[in-house]
């Protein structure tokens, strides 16, 4: 691939000598004296390669063009009229053989004609004599003074020597301006590269005895008329806490009746590290005291909420069993939630009375298995919960032991204002596990529980062995409620080609009775499909599952679904069929059911859509009922929300409006109602958060989740000796843009250098970094990639970051014997070993690192490159940048072939070294 005229010069500007440089330094420094106006004297100066530079043209943190061929004059500094043309992208057109340039600069009314043979500058209506100095003819064009360039285009042309730099400055914005930072914002949303956090530096703060707790506030008021329940008013809120008392975070929940009373208070004390250096010897990774939720198993316990206590040593985010896994959390008042896997979309959760969402018993398959959970709230709000749980011989602890105790009074919250809703749970239960790693192959696990179904006190010893079996994992499990009856589980999960199958069967003997079995089931047996097919350039996940179950008292079932995704563009579309049989040794047997679903989520124009249908087939066709929700933006922080559904149950159809707005400290939302059978409603919705404010002490109002995510307080500073330390005295640096993980935060720091970025997933470790595209001055950069945190839920974890000068390293790489090698992928590493710079060699060979921190640095071939062309992918070459070596030039940089690759190991001293 050839260069560009510009790369092409850039290369050689660079490789000036550096006394050359110096003696320009002197002489610009020497004639600045006398560039307050254009020099009217006539000059005998004529250009030369001695003269010639080549400047980075920027403006702000922004980099234009591939570089600005001028000369150093006896009266100043010029640059190539053409170059400008090109790189500010300016609707000029210069005409070397009519010797003029017409055209206009930056918006139709700021005309500019320049014509050599009457020695004119026309610059809208005001026309001006061309004077001597202006415009110098020179090989490469018309070579026009800085200063006079200032004034005909109306900004500052600045060109600093020192640093091959030639920066605009403009009162206002200007459209290339403009269109760079649509470009800038377009690529921020993109995925940025990923780092090993571990080899990252690692920021914690410590817990204290107390810490003022974050509050979110949801506070709704409505009125509502209807045909069926008459007229009524609602008042309701709900607030929660999250902070630290004793050493370890708490979290509290309020809730209130549609009255204004509260109706339960959810407390719990607890502490999560996902390094599992909790209880000294128990290097559990969460204990919990209050409202926690229990551990599930294959054959007795279901995970079920309550008042208690629990611990455990399981990672943070391995899921319960194997084969399936439950979600579950806090739901506010107007949410609503979505379940995805693998981009699938599996699942809606409606707005329950108890605060909470459920997705119980979500089947996984073999490999890897992404969730998402999905909120959205009435003022617009998106919140996202990913997780990733993989199913293959991950799924066995090698040479590891798990253990989870636990103790609760199920479907009691710690403090209850109002009645208590029981359920089939209810009561006081407890239970220990342990889990141990054999081999890489096989594990075992084993259980005691004693729990309370239906008002009746069971004991339990369950026992499994997991194994992995080529592509396939099997499980079998046994449990027996001591002495009244067993249970017996095989299952096995496992993929065929591009299918993944799961298969289950369990028998339950003697009355056996828990949790996961109903009372008289006898046998349950599934075997579920799932396979992707191409249809075109789109992929269409198919699943298909079957269930058959058999009863002691002779009310058999079967049921069979199927369910097939597609996404076309911004839609996505799940269709399912359910076909229902059941079986009556009494009489005749029920009619068949069959029913069919419809999920739909996406994006038609800037309507966001949601959707479902549920339709009956048989016994008799109906629509059961279909619910659409479309949302749109009205500006940056209103959202319209618009509401159609009918309910056949009730045979009534309905609408809604809303209006959301977003302000800085809350947010507000108002909606309106209709039915068909002539019901009203209309309703008001403020949201806000209150926390401390980490950068000044004192509270802070927000619309963002304060309680329930974490905060980092971000502080950016100039590292003068460059120890990674904040000194007393070092600058801090305001308007400095931050990132976190993969995303680009929303606010910039302060003139303290301090910014607070919010919205982070509490015990994910994430990096917090600096987005160098943000710095002004490219000669300046972040010492390090980030710092890794990890949040807990409502406090704001400190970060400092540091800036330091940086320099340049280039060459040219070449075989052993000479040749170049061109478009090669090379990768510069730091002494820590992290890597700090990426490029590509150019048709030549060259190679050009910029924006490089002060360190030493060694030089290596990217893996994919060294695949390629065959080659190791260590080379011997090191450099220093450092503020006397601001640019290392290291020559030629020789690739040895494979068979070589001890010469060109890393640590063997480097022949060229940086100057």
């Amino acid at each position: 691939m050839m260069k560009t005229m510009g790369q092409q010069y850039k290369i050689i500007g660079r490789r000036f000598d550096a006394l050359v440089k110096a003696a320009g330094i002197i002489a610009i420094s020497a004639a600045s004296l006398f560039l307050a106006s254009p020099v009217q004297a006539a000059s005998d100066w004529s250009a030369s390669d001695d003269d010639a530079l080549l400047f980075d043209l920027r403006s702000g943190n922004y980099r234009l063009g591939d570089g600005v061929r001028g000369y150093q004059t006896d009266s100043g500094i010029c640059v190539d009229l053409a170059d400008i043309i090109v790189a500010m992208d300016i609707p000029l057109r210069l005409d070397k053989k009519s010797r003029r340039a017409t055209g206009w600069i930056f918006s139709e009314n700021q005309t500019l004609t320049i014509d050599r043979d009457s020695d004119s500058v026309q610059k809208g209506k005001d026309s001006k004599k061309l004077l001597s100095g202006q415009i110098y003819d020179v090989p490469e064009g018309w070579c026009i003074d800085v200063n006079s360039l200032s004034s005909w285009f109306d900004i500052n042309f600045t060109p600093d020597l020192s640093n091959a730099l030639l920066t605009v400055k403009s009162d206002t914005q200007l459209p290339f301006e403009r269109a760079l930072a649509r470009k800038e914002q377009a690529a921020k949303i993109r995925p940025r590269k990923s780092f090993d956090l571990s080899a990252l530096p690692q920021s914690s703060e410590p817990y204290k005895f107390w810490r003022t707790p974050s509050v979110d506030a949801v506070v709704s008021v409505g009125g509502l008329r209807d045909k069926r329940s008459g007229q009524k008013f609602d008042m309701r809120y709900e607030l929660y806490a999250s902070g630290e008392i004793g050493k370890a975070s708490f979290d509290a929940r309020l809730s209130s009746d549609s009255s204004g009373v509260p109706e339960n208070l959810r407390l719990r004390a607890y502490r999560t590290d996902p390094k599992g250096e909790l209880l000294g010897p128990l290097k559990a990774t969460h204990f919990a005291l209050g409202d926690v939720s229990t551990f599930s198993t294959a054959l007795v316990s279901q995970s079920v909420a309550g008042r208690g206590a629990l611990v455990t040593n399981r990672p943070v985010e391995r899921s319960d069993s194997f084969d399936r896994t439950s979600f579950r959390g806090e739901l506010p008042n107007g949410w609503d939630a979505e379940l995805y896997r693998n981009d699938q979309l599996l699942a809606f959760a409606e707005n329950r009375t108890d605060g909470r969402y459920e997705f119980i018993d979500v089947p996984l398959l073999y490999g890897q298995n992404r969730f998402e959970v999905v909120l959205y709230g009435p003022q617009g709000q998106i919140r996202r919960d990913i997780k990733v749980i993989p199913v293959g011989l991950d799924s066995i602890p090698p040479r590891q032991t798990y253990y989870w105790a636990g103790v609760h009074e199920a479907g009691e919250d710690l403090i209850r204002f109002g009645p208590n809703s029981p359920i089939r749970q209810s009561g006081w239960r407890g239970g220990v596990g342990l889990e141990r790693g054999l081999n890489a192959k096989t594990s075992v696990a084993a259980s005691l529980f004693s729990l309370q179904i239906e008002g009746h006190r069971y004991d339990y010893l369950e026992g499994s062995v997991r194994r992995a079996v080529g592509p396939t994992l099997v499980e079998l499990s046994a449990a027996s409620d001591l002495g009244r009856g067993m249970a017996f589980r095989g299952q096995l999960l496992g993929q065929l080609g591009d299918s993944y199958i799961t298969a289950e069967s369990v028998w339950a003997r003697g009355g056996f009775v828990s949790d996961q079995i109903d009372q008289h089931v006898e046998s349950q047996h599934s075997l579920s499909v799932d396979h992707s097919f191409k249809i075109g350039s789109k992929a269409v996940p198919v699943h298909i599952d079957a269930q058959y179950e058999t009863r002691s008292d002779g009310r058999d079932s079967l049921d069979i679904t199927g369910r097939m995704s597609l996404n076309l563009n911004r839609l996505s579309l799940t269709g399912e069929l359910n076909w229902e049989k059941r079986f009556s040794d009494i009489g005749p047997d029920p009619p068949d059911r069959l029913g069919a679903r419809l999920l739909a989520n996406g994006r038609i124009g800037n309507i966001r859509l949601r959707g479902e249908a549920v339709y009956r087939l048989a016994p008799e066709k109906r629509f059961e009922r279909v619910n659409f929700t479309g949302e749109w933006q009205a500006g940056e922080r209103s959202n319209w929300r618009a509401e159609l559904g009918y309910d056949a149950g009730l045979d009534r159809g309905r609408a809604g409006i809303g209006i959301i707005r977003r302000f800085e400290r809350f947010s507000l939302t108002a909606s309106a109602e209709a039915a068909s059978d002539g019901s009203v409603a209309a309703g008001l919705n403020l949201a806000f958060s209150l926390g401390p404010d980490p950068r000044n002490g004192k509270f802070r109002f927000s619309n963002n989740k304060l309680a329930n995510n974490g905060q980092a307080l971000a502080i950016v500073f100039h590292d003068a000796n460059g120890d990674g330390v904040r000194q007393p005295g070092e600058k801090l640096a305001e308007n400095v843009e931050l990132t976190a993980g993969q995303t680009v935060a929303l606010t910039a720091t302060d003139a303290n250098g301090r910014a607070v970025i919010d919205n982070l997933q509490p015990f994910r470790p994430v990096m917090i970094g600096i987005d160098s595209s943000s710095l002004p001055n490219p000669y300046v950069q972040p010492a390090l990639p980030g710092v890794v945190i990890t949040p807990r839920p409502g406090v704001a974890m400190t970060v400092e970051l540091p800036l330091v000068s940086a320099g340049e390293i280039e060459g040219t790489l070449i075989r052993q014997g000479g040749g170049t090698i061109a478009g090669v992928g090379l990768e510069l590493v730091d002494g820590k070993g992290r890597v700090v710079r990426e490029t590509q060699t150019e048709f030549d060979g060259f190679f050009l690192f910029d924006g490089v921190p002060y360190g030493n640095y060694s030089l290596r071939i990217g893996k994919l490159s060294a695949q390629a062309i065959g080659v190791p992918m260590f080379l011997s070459a090191r450099a220093v940048v450092d503020e006397d070596h601001q640019v290392a030039r290291l020559g030629t940089v020789t690739v040895g072939a494979r068979g070589n690759m001890a010469d060109n190991a890393i640590g063997r001293p480097n022949p060229i070294s940086a100057p």
